[in-house]
């Protein structure tokens, strides 16, 4: 009678772990697919949100690019020339879509040149 005793707590026990790991199992249960793919998108979607208010944010900042005029076109620079010590001490500023600028330069000191 004793052993059917121990016998009938045992299964008991072992009856009661089983359905106490079957909810552990339920409670740390990973997501499935559907489910990480539609948590991920709504992630992408907010992220995408907050870039986007960034941006307009920073556009709203930032200053307006300055005017160009004859002496500066758009574009950078290919290369510069200095030519001084003639009748008309000047920079010279060669641009990449093959534009030039001239920027008068005087002499400011002794080895000091200014120009613009």
């Amino acid at each position: 009678m004793r052993s059917s005793v121990a016998s009938f707590v045992r299964i008991g026990l072992t009856a009661l772990f089983v359905t106490w790991l079957s909810a552990c199992a339920q409670t740390f249960k990973q997501p499935g697919p559907d489910e990480s793919n539609a948590s991920l998108q709504a992630d992408m979607e907010r992220l995408q949100l907050r870039i986007d208010a960034l941006e307009r944010d920073l556009k709203e900042k930032l200053p307006d690019p300055p005017a160009t005029n004859d002496k500066t076109p758009a574009g950078p620079i290919d290369s510069l020339t200095l030519q001084l010590g003639t009748n008309d001490d000047r920079l010279r500023l060669y641009w990449k879509d093959g534009q030039t600028s001239n920027l008068e330069c005087s002499q400011e000191g002794e080895g000091r040149w200014a120009c613009g």
